[in-house]
């Protein structure tokens, strides 16, 4: 993981460990992350998330903001079946969404800005 926003990231995803989300997003057990940057300035984050199969992430606030790319798989919110290149934003100031579930599993790419701890 690189830090700050000064200088130039490359990430390769393949060559990073999927770790358990033990603390960043505070949502029940299962989420995995792959951390590409964070710049503890801005409080931006760019990174992947991994939902399993049958997960469902509860309807949530949280204060800061971040916008979403299906990578793979499927991600369900309000009717909509999202796939790979499909876009989501999740807004900030603590305005609920979700629930969001993802019947066969789902990889995103998020770019989050601001406190990323989930409220239920």
């Amino acid at each position: 993981m690189e830090t700050g926003s000064k200088n130039l990231i490359v990430v390769h995803p393949d060559e990073l460990e999927w770790e358990d989300d033990t603390d960043l997003f505070t949502l029940p057990k299962g989420v995995q992350i792959k951390m590409f940057s964070h710049d503890p300035e801005t409080g931006r984050r760019d990174f992947y998330v991994r939902f399993p199969v049958g997960y469902t992430e509860p309807r949530h606030t949280h204060k800061g903001w971040h916008s979403n790319l299906i990578v793979e798989g499927e991600m369900h919110v309000d009717g909509k079946i999202l796939k790979p290149g499909d876009y989501l934003f999740g807004p900030g100031d603590e305005i609920a969404h979700g629930p969001l579930s993802y019947p066969v599993g789902c990889i995103i790419f998020t770019s989050f800005h601001g406190p990323t701890e989930h409220a239920h």
